[in-house]
């Protein structure tokens, strides 16, 4: 019986939400650094870098989450879209 067996499905789906998040953000970043560098003419192995990075990082996370369970899966996904949303709010707010 692991941690994740005994905590309450409230604690599960709000550290899964706040991981979500936390991660999306990250991913988001990453990826307009990413376009930024293919846009400006970066290095070719920087992006690939970045990009495997994005996928690993995301890739691990899903798979903790699933270990946690559905609604921890569940969770951390609705985090990562909520990321996504407000880094598109705050990309649109910068170019306006």
């Amino acid at each position: 019986m692991t941690w994740m067996d005994a905590a309450p499905l409230g604690l599960i789906l709000l550290l899964g939400f706040a991981v979500g998040v936390g991660v999306g953000l990250a991913y988001f970043r990453a990826l307009r650094l990413t376009t930024d560098m293919i846009v400006g003419g970066g290095s070719a192995l920087l992006v690939l870098a970045l990009t495997l990075g994005r996928l690993a990082l995301l890739g691990a996370i899903f798979f903790v989450m699933a270990l946690a369970g559905g609604p921890a899966l569940l969770a951390a996904l609705a985090g990562i879209l909520v990321a996504k949303a407000l880094m598109l709010r705050h990309d649109t707010r910068i170019r306006t």
